[in-house]
């Protein structure tokens, strides 16, 4: 059975927002991250993180993934934080409308970076990142079961 530290979900966590995929080998407790490909498809492995894939497809039982939300869960803790946080009716139409825009996370992140709101925000979307690592971490226990 799978269980992480406080310190090794923050770890996780952090990653994850900076766009990497991390890989948890279990017999080491060692937490190894490189660029997620969705996101960075031209980006050239260095030799290490070619030997950790390599490691990992010679023994996936000993890694857990993990992987950042999808846009749809991202913009789910959005709305959330507009609901539950904001206060200031013209901010939360304005950060509500820029989540129907094309590049909407991008929109999103200018606006509430310009406001009061921005540390708030932070919090509040490590928060539900460290959430989202505890919840990964049960699908593999529930996987291995």
């Amino acid at each position: 059975m799978l269980s992480l530290t406080d310190q090794e979900i923050d770890r996780i966590s952090s990653q994850l927002l900076k766009g990497m995929v991390c890989f948890f080998q279990i017999d080491k407790r060692k937490i190894h991250q490189m660029p997620d490909d969705e996101d960075y498809f031209n980006y050239d492995l260095t030799p290490e993180e070619e030997d950790i894939l390599d490691e990992i497809d010679a023994n996936p039982d000993n890694y857990a993934e993990f992987t950042k939300m999808e846009i749809s869960q991202e913009h789910q803790i959005m709305q959330d934080f507009i609901d539950r946080q904001v206060k200031e009716r013209n901010l939360a139409e304005d950060l509500v409308n820029a989540l129907t825009k094309p590049k909407s996370l991008t929109a999103f992140k200018f606006l509430i970076d310009e406001s009061k709101y921005k540390d708030q925000w932070q919090e509040y979307r490590k928060g539900k990142y460290r959430d989202w690592v505890r919840e990964q971490v049960d699908g593999f226990n529930y996987a291995e079961d």
